[in-house]
């Protein structure tokens, strides 16, 4: 559900009817937040209701940051964990939760992401953000733009870069993966000229990893690498920073984005955006990138068990 105030438990009530045709759906959350929602969940053969109750009714509001509704989301994620270990559920679709809220309940969290990744001791997960239009992994999460330059490396980029050629390759059934490098700098620092990174790390490590990949082009300027996946030259871009990789994907196709996990045991999804607490408990919500996220995550868990 996420973050009980947030637009959670309004987009699951919205897509719910589009996909209960699809697979067989676990919905975990506080019952009494979906009833104010509006939303009356009733066990059927395709749908079980996981009632945590972990929200205390008086005083209940959406919109609000609260740490007791920050806790309550993160008890909703640790659920999912315990029935993805026992293997009761196949895959992960995590609605938006919010990351003052739960560093205000006590917690150091940066993102479900990361959070997903410690509890599953995953050595190496990415996030690939993607709609029907682009697919972006990027280089680097959520860190300030400052420390970015810093926290590009040889390793780092190359375990990126391997991670979402076997993804293309394993979720995707793509046979022969097309991928291209952002530079960092403007123009991909014109030789040298803006900025050292591509030269001294970036290029050197695309000719090293051709080798064994072959399809991997770049660094091209991002402007120029976006165009051509738009244009569908290649798969996938690696975008160096986050704002790289979300502003294209919100231009085009805004409504459908989804966030997949890269580097779980299984596959984890969420909608590309967040809590909207401006908008909760009202019937504006769009459920479709919600709804996106979990048809992905259903393609992909299909597919994994093909490759």
């Amino acid at each position: 559900m996420g973050d009980p105030s947030g637009i959670g438990p309004c987009i699951i009530k919205k897509a719910i009817p589009h996909l209960a045709c699809l697979a067989q759906f676990v919905i975990i959350g506080d019952r009494s937040v979906f009833e104010q929602a509006g939303a009356r969940f009733c066990d059927s053969p395709n749908i079980e209701f996981m009632h945590i109750d972990n929200v205390g009714r008086r005083g209940f509001k959406f919109g609000k940051i609260s740490p007791e509704y920050g806790k309550a989301s993160l008890d909703y994620l640790d659920k999912a964990l315990e029935l993805i270990s026992k293997k009761q559920i196949d895959c992960l679709v995590t609605a938006p939760v919010c990351k003052e809220a739960i560093n205000l309940a006590g917690y150091k969290f940066s993102g479900q992401t990361e959070y997903l990744a410690k509890a599953t001791a995953a050595a190496n997960v990415e996030m690939m953000l993607l709609n029907q239009e682009l697919r972006f992994v990027l280089a680097t999460r959520h860190i300030a733009i400052k420390e970015v330059p810093g926290a590009l490396n040889k390793n780092k980029l190359s375990a990126t870069i391997i991670l979402a050629h076997q993804a293309l390759r394993n979720l995707f059934l793509i046979k022969n993966p097309r991928l291209v490098v952002c530079g960092l700098n403007p123009h991909a620092s014109d030789n040298g000229l803006i900025g050292k990174e591509e030269n001294k790390i970036i290029k050197p490590l695309i000719e090293s990893l051709n080798r064994k990949l072959k399809c991997l082009s770049g660094p091209l300027p991002a402007d120029v690498a976006i165009a051509k996946a738009k244009a569908k030259e290649y798969d996938c871009v690696i975008a160096m920073y986050h704002d790289q990789a979300l502003i294209p994907l919100k231009l085009f196709n805004n409504n459908a984005g989804v966030n997949l996990t890269l580097g779980l045991s299984f596959v984890r999804t969420s909608p590309l955006h967040g809590t909207a607490f401006d908008i909760a408990g009202t019937s504006l919500p769009n459920p479709d990138s919600l709804i996106a996220a979990v048809k992905l995550a259903l393609a992909c868990t299909s597919n994994l068990k093909r490759a």
